[in-house]
This record gives structure tokens, sequence and C-alpha cells, in this order.
């Protein structure tokens, strides 16, 4: 987790656009969002999140190969401590780990 997150960036992420779909509602929580092909639009109290995403050509590392997912953070109407109350929560859910 960040402890900062500018209006806009830009994610890799080691998914499928299917994991992608299934882990998105609960990441998001409580806030009123609207799929559409390829994007999602989040309300955030009086602010909003643009989401966009694509599926990048997959990582190898010798003989593995890892899916990549490129996604582009947009908010609107936030300020810093909103941006980091709501990114924890979705970091905290999207996160993936291995042992």
């Amino acid at each position: 987790m960040q402890s900062f997150y500018p209006e806009r960036f830009e994610r890799e992420m080691a998914c499928t656009e299917a994991e992608w779909l299934r882990w998105l509602p609960a990441a998001i929580g409580e806030q009123h969002w609207k799929l559409q092909e390829g994007s999602a639009g989040v309300r955030i109290g009086d602010g909003a999140l643009g989401l966009k995403w694509q599926v990048g050509e997959p990582r190898v590392i010798a003989l593995v190969r890892m899916p990549r997912f490129l996604v582009s953070f947009r908010f609107a109407g936030l300020d810093e401590a909103q941006r980091y109350a709501f990114m924890k929560r979705f970091d905290l859910y999207m996160q993936r780990g291995g042992g």
C-alpha cells in the first residue's frame, strides 16, 4: 500500500480481465459504480474515479508466463485524504499473495 495517491496514475497488474472483474465489486465497496466495456466509473462522495483498462502482452520470465493487465486511475473532485481512504480499501481487496 502506498502513502500517497496522485489524481492520475497507472498500474500494471498480474491478473486476467476475468479476475479483475470478479475482484472489482468488493474492492469498490459501497460506492455507486457503473461498468462499461474496458472501463468503470465510481462515485466517491462528491467526487469520482474513472478506471480504464486493457489486457497487455504476458510477461515472460524463462518458462513462466504471467498475465499483464494495465489499469489507469483518474480521480476528480477528491482531495488527498479521500483518495487515500478509497485506495487503502481498494488495494487491500486487490492484494494477492502467495506462500
